[in-house]
């Protein structure tokens, strides 16, 4: 499993024109299921955003994670994060879950961060979605559990 995650100031997922999902201050991720994950590795890769430190403490430093800031996660499928790209000008995507594999593991991804007291958001699993981001840094980075 991997996620793109991205200190924001704010973002958003439009859906046929309806915004679906939108948070302040938090993280975004965008969440990627392969064949062989399953519930221990999105426990894994939860435990590492919510507790990955990127936002600034008193002092300038990235000491404090998006629980310590009681920020807010957005939650965006992205099924082209599953692609092999080592070989050839056109993605692969032989390592990607199923979509039923990937739905079921992102919702229940979605699940676990609310019980972690987090405030959630998400996208629309398998729609063409529109995100809309203020990064703020920016600061990205590739996390896999």
């Amino acid at each position: 499993m991997k996620g793109l995650i991205q200190r924001v100031k704010h973002a958003s997922v439009v859906v046929e024109g309806q915004t679906v999902g939108e948070i302040q201050q938090g993280v975004l991720v965008l969440l990627g299921v392969e064949k062989h994950d399953d519930e221990t590795t999105a426990d894994k890769l939860l435990h590492k955003i919510a507790n990955y430190r990127i936002f600034t403490d008193e002092v300038g430093k990235m000491n404090l994670s998006v629980q310590n800031i009681q920020g807010e996660l957005l939650i965006v499928s992205q099924f082209t994060l599953a692609a092999d790209t080592k070989k050839g000008m056109r993605p692969s995507f032989s390592s990607a879950a199923t979509p039923v594999q990937a739905e079921a593991l992102y919702n229940y991804f979605t699940e676990r961060a609310k019980l972690l007291g987090i405030k959630v958001a998400n996208g629309q699993f398998g729609a063409d979605m529109q995100v809309t981001l203020n990064n703020d840094g920016p600061v990205t980075f590739m996390l896999e559990s």
